[in-house]
């Protein structure tokens, strides 16, 4: 399987392939491996929010630019930020080398304690992925 097509099972996943991992209260986000593959080498992460912030579901919160694209972040849920990840500022290639773990993003105190139900299940987003494949 390429690295491109792991999903964790741990998390649950938007359609714009981001990944939001609950820890307690929070919502920790960031995107996905398949992102950073379709993205490539990432050169500039520029989160557009600071503690305390409020985010809404499906608007952005930031940027990452690539040596191809530049793409909106999109916040899985309605919430308030209760944590930005500043060393993305200085060392965006966290992106490509740890995706799943150094390079998170932003954590989210949901308004809603079940708004991350209407996230994707890990399976659902395989499917997804296989969808997009086509």
């Amino acid at each position: 399987m390429s690295q491109a097509k792991e999903v964790k099972q741990d998390r649950k996943y938007t359609k714009d392939h981001e990944w939001a991992l609950a820890e307690g209260a929070e919502l920790v986000v960031g995107i996905t491996a398949f992102a950073v593959d379709a993205l490539g080498d990432i050169t500039l992460v520029s989160l557009d929010v600071k503690v305390g912030d409020r985010v809404e579901a499906n608007k952005a919160f930031g940027t990452i630019e690539s040596v191809k694209t530049l793409s909106d972040l999109f916040a899985p849920v309605s919430g308030k930020v209760t944590r930005v990840n500043a060393a993305l500022e200085d060392a965006p290639e966290l992106v490509n080398e740890d995706c799943w773990g150094k390079a998170w993003m932003i954590a989210i105190t949901p308004d809603d304690a079940s708004a991350a139900g209407s996230l994707l299940e890990p399976a659902s987003y395989s499917a997804h992925l296989e969808e997009s494949a086509h």
